[in-house]
């Protein structure tokens, strides 16, 4: 029998990786309040990264220009001191509040919260892959076949020396394929699009074609038919279709899908929070939701007034942080404390031993 997943208690949840849930935890945390961040996709960056990766970003106060890529790495990088908990690749399903005011809150995979607050960052709603529906492929999904899986070094090291073949056409498959075809000792990537066009920022392509002439990307304009598994439940073939009907097969060891992303709102909708157009209703002084401790951000949030920009949800976020640390922790009420004065606030970060 398996152990049973951890319980993991802390101040602060927050639900969504985004932009927006990134700077929520850094406003909670810059307040003293623990917290631990989940996200359905594999990496942290919401849409920012699997959007709009690199493309410029130029309303961002004080930044001139960034890529959506640049922009979460600044906001990790800012978050890093405070050391939040991090649960990428779960989605929650199940939320409910206790007779003492916290929240027991749990994962599809098995990772419990108790929690003393609970944030939804969610964007539009927990981004989902779209996924293949080709026989064969039955019991090979995180082993096998892999949607939209991290860019860090890591991720892409698990695919060193294997037969990949990347299927999609725009910029979050050609950035994968490239990112794999330019290892040292890579087998040439199999690259597959429906057709021989391609959408992504001029830079990339350039990579793409580079890549191809050289023989490090091979590319099929065509779509997967069908897969094979070994008795052990390897992938060893898939057959694709070419633009003429004829069928070819490849030998590979791991496929990777980036067919493009779809936000489901999923289990939020079913908490029994206010809602207005499937989005999340909320008190704009406090940015609570119809339910006591259960605050929301960004996206996913409606009140009257309300700009879907990035650099309003910071505002909400903010907002929202400074009230929960006030029914958290009412003891610590006081005068604000700014970061450019405050000792504590600069040791929290690192600043000041």
């Amino acid at each position: 029998m398996p152990p049973a997943a951890p319980t993991f208690r802390t101040d602060a949840l927050v639900i969504g990786a985004g932009p927006v849930g990134l700077f929520q935890a850094f406003q909670l945390g810059l307040l003293g309040l623990s917290v631990q961040i989940v996200d359905a996709l594999p990496q942290a960056g919401g849409q920012c990264v699997e959007l709009y990766a690199d493309k410029p970003i130029l309303d961002i106060p004080g930044l001139v220009e960034c890529s959506g890529r640049e922009l979460i790495e600044r906001l990790l990088a800012q978050l890093a001191p405070l050391a939040p908990g991090w649960h990428l690749g779960q989605e929650v399903t199940r939320l409910t509040r206790r007779d003492d005011g916290r929240f027991d809150v749990a994962c599809a995979a098995g990772t419990a919260f108790d929690a003393g607050a609970v944030f939804v960052c969610a964007g539009v709603g927990a981004f989902q892959p779209r996924r293949l529906k080709v026989p064969g492929l039955d019991g090979l999904e995180g082993r096998h076949l892999h949607y939209h899986p991290g860019t860090d070094a890591a991720t892409l090291a698990r695919f060193a020396g294997r037969r990949v073949l990347v299927i999609g056409g725009d910029e979050a498959a050609l950035s994968r394929a490239a990112a794999l075809a330019e290892r040292d000792g890579q087998p040439p990537v199999q690259l597959m699009h429906r057709r021989d066009v391609l959408q992504a920022e001029a830079p990339l392509l350039a990579r793409i074609d580079a890549l191809r002439q050289t023989g490090r990307i091979v590319f099929h304009a065509a779509q997967l038919a069908a897969a094979r598994q070994d008795a052990a439940g390897r992938l060893l073939q898939v057959d694709i279709t070419q633009p003429d009907g004829s069928l070819c097969t490849l030998d590979l060891d791991a496929l990777i899908v980036c067919l493009g992303l779809s936000p489901r709102l999923g289990p939020i909708a079913d908490w029994g929070l206010a809602m207005e157009r499937k989005l999340l209703s909320v008190d704009p002084a406090t940015f609570e939701t119809s339910q006591p401790g259960i605050h929301a951000a960004g996206d996913i949030v409606s009140y009257p007034g309300k700009k879907k920009l990035i650099l309003c949800g910071f505002h909400e976020a903010t907002l929202a942080a400074h009230a929960a640390h006030e029914r958290l922790r009412p003891d610590e009420r006081g005068p604000l404390l700014y970061t450019s004065s405050s000792t504590l606030l600069q040791q929290r970060l690192g600043r000041r031993t």
